[in-house]
Parts: structure tokens; sequence; C-alpha cells
């Protein structure tokens, strides 16, 4: 990831409409996901890959035991630094783990920067206990991709066959499957569409991703509770369409 985009994310994880969505949905996933654990008192073993500067951390050590990794020896200083001793650097193609040592292994927006995406599920089916969850999350559609992509070393943009396949390929089975950030995707696809036109036609402002552009913090505040409610209905249903894909699969 370039140094710019990773400044630029780093600041917004707390504050940006996108990252609070997320959050709110991925807690209604992962609420789903440890009901049993939580009502018979179990502490499950949870590991995130590709953590970065650690912003999802506070949710998923709600849910269990943390642990986390990622490639950047910074980062890996940044989390430490907020008080998560459990982070080391290390790559998501070795996982410095036993096998069968963890109950959940997630991958927020982690294997669409890797070449090699299904070593690293096979490497996180690895390390899951029988009958152990990964989750992954990941953006939509390759037409989508753009220099924020490149920005933050993007391999590819996903459907939801695509990230079907790389479950089976590493031996893992499919419990959902859904795209999200659906309620805002008629707004963000003619937005990501003029983009790509620009950069085409006149190119774009050296470092711009999609974390540059500012809004007052009221709009942040909709939207974030727009994109936030499609927990309600991810609990029952999969979207047939959404500018991102999560899936939740089994050892």
């Amino acid at each position: 990831m370039e140094p710019v985009a990773y400044d630029t994310i780093a600041q917004a994880q707390r504050d940006h409409f996108w990252f609070r969505g997320r959050r709110a949905i991925f807690e209604s996933i992962l609420k789903d996901t440890f009901e049993k654990s939580r009502q018979s008192g179990e502490k499950p073993r949870i590991l995130e890959v590709g953590c970065g500067p650690g912003g999802m951390l506070p949710l998923v050590e709600r849910f269990g035991d943390v642990h986390a990794l990622d490639i950047s020896f910074e980062s890996m200083e940044q989390c430490r630094d907020s008080g998560y001793p459990k982070v080391v650097a290390g790559s998501g193609l070795d996982l410095p783990y036993k096998d069968q040592s963890f109950d959940m292994v997630c991958l927020f927006d982690t294997i669409e920067h890797i070449p090699e995406d299904q070593k690293v599920l096979e490497e996180a089916r690895r390390i899951l206990k029988p009958g152990g969850v990964v989750f992954v999350s990941v953006p939509a559609y390759q037409f989508l991709f753009s220099q924020n992509d490149r920005l933050v070393h993007h391999q590819r943009r996903y459907t939801k066959a695509m990230l079907r396949e790389r479950f089976a390929g590493a031996g893992l089975a499919p419990k959902k499957l859904t795209y999200f950030n659906t309620f805002l995707f008629p707004l963000i696809l003619p937005a990501v569409m003029m983009v790509k036109a620009k950069e085409k036609i006149v190119g774009l402002p050296e470092g711009q991703t999609n974390l540059s552009h500012s809004f007052f913090k009221p709009i942040h505040d909709v939207f974030a509770w727009f994109m936030g409610s499609e927990k309600h209905l991810i609990r029952h249903m999969e979207f047939p369409f959404g500018h991102s894909l999560v899936g939740v699969a089994t050892a």
C-alpha cells in the first residue's frame, strides 16, 4: 500500500461513514456467529489477518481472545501501542501459528491485496479448529477497479461466484455470501464511473483515493446510519449486488 493511502485510511477509520457502516454490519454478523459461545461464556480465539492500524480490533475483541497479524512492522507497533500486545508482523501466506489453533480467522478487506489469495485462505483453513469460521470481506466488481485500487495495491475485485470458488478451493464451506453497501450503491456507481472517465481523459491528482473527498460530519453520520442499517436485513437474507462483498465459511 502506498504511504499516502495508508495514512488516509488510518485517519479515516474512526469517522468516515464507510468504516462506520461496515463495522455496524460486521458486528451483526459476528454476533450471530458467536451467539452460542457468548451464551455459554466461552471465549473463542480469534485472529485478524491484515489488521493494518488496528481499526477493527476493538470490535473483534468484544467476541473473544483477539490476536492479529500484519505484514507491516509499523502497523504491528501501532496496534501494540494501542493496547493490543498479541499482534505480530508476518505474512498471510505463511501464518506463524499451529494447526487448528483458532476458532475464527478474519480477513477484513485483505485478500484482494495478495496475488495468491487462495493460498491465504488455505492457511486460514489450516489454523482453524474443526468447525471454525473464516470471515472475509472484499471489494466488488472488477469493472469498478480504479486509481483507488491501484494506490492501495489491490490485485482484483470480486464477485460472489469468485469468492465462492476461492472458498471451495481452500476446502471451506460457505455459510453466508452477500454483497453489502447496497443501499448507497446507486450513488456510488455513477460517482465511480465518472471518476474513472475523468482519470482516463485528463488524469487524477496523485494520491487521490475514495477517502480523499471531504464531507461535513452530518453527511458522514447520515451515510453511516444508512449503510449500517443493512445489518437488519443481512441477518436474514443475501443482497444480490453492492459495492462490497462479505463471506462467512466453515472449516
